[in-house]
């Protein structure tokens, strides 16, 4: 698969949030946009899987964050790179 492909489809699987509050969360930061990967358990128990400031990906309650829609320039940009 070209590698533009894989852009175009991480692109769609990817959402962005932005954090409200991080009480009790040292790798949050309020006011910062985060990329929320895709985990349908995580979310049906009221949970976000957020690649947070250490880098690594970890459950934090939705109720810390507020879905944004951002254009793809953006996306881009802030997608965290594997």
């Amino acid at each position: 698969m070209p590698i533009t492909e894989i852009m175009e489809e991480n692109m769609s699987n990817s959402r962005f949030a932005l954090c409200l509050e991080s009480r009790d969360c040292e790798d949050l930061e309020k006011r910062k946009i985060y990329e929320i990967l895709t985990d349908e358990e995580a979310e049906k128990e009221g949970y976000f899987r957020v690649v947070d400031e250490s880098g690594e990906d970890y459950l934090y309650p939705q109720s810390y964050f507020v879905l944004v829609q951002l254009p793809r320039e953006v996306q881009e940009a802030l997608q965290v790179s594997e």
